[in-house]
């Protein structure tokens, strides 16, 4: 029957002498020949990949997806947005810890710190003003000493 047709698409296409008509009927002719030709082959099916049907895998999949739309991704944002983001946190968390009362022993590390903070600023003063004297008068301060230690 195919050959029928064809034959018959030929001839007509050869009687009106169109040549437009003469390829576009040819071209119908092979892609037709070429459709009943595959019908007549098994077509082979596709093996299934065992990583794509688990469930594990779509899940992670779809979560993936999610976070995509929503823009949760970490490599998706610019690295000044993660250091604003960090400063944000940070800052949350100073002002949570700022509203939250001291306990007995934070306020005893606190009085400390303020204790040794002052001794050391005494000590920076003391040091400074040594520096700043005349080198005749720390000679002399010496001498003294030692005269004491000596008699």
């Amino acid at each position: 029957m195919l050959l029928y047709y064809t034959t018959q698409v030929i001839s007509t296409s050869m009687v009106h002498r169109n040549p437009t008509a003469e390829n576009s009927n040819s071209e119908i002719v092979t892609h037709q020949q070429m459709m009943n030709s595959q019908d007549d082959l098994i077509q082979p099916k596709k093996p299934s990949n065992p990583i794509l049907e688990s469930p594990s895998h779509r899940g992670l999949h779809r979560e993936l997806l999610v976070s995509h739309r929503w823009g949760l991704l970490p490599g998706e944002k610019s690295e000044l947005q993660r250091v604003m983001e960090q400063r944000r946190l940070e800052q949350h968390r100073e002002r949570e810890q700022a509203l939250r009362p001291l306990t007995d022993l934070e306020q005893e590390l606190r009085k400390r710190r303020q204790r040794l903070l002052a001794y050391e600023l005494e000590e920076q003063k003391r040091q400074e003003e040594i520096r700043n004297m005349p080198e005749f008068v720390r000679v002399r301060d010496n001498l003294r000493r030692v005269g004491v230690l000596g008699n």
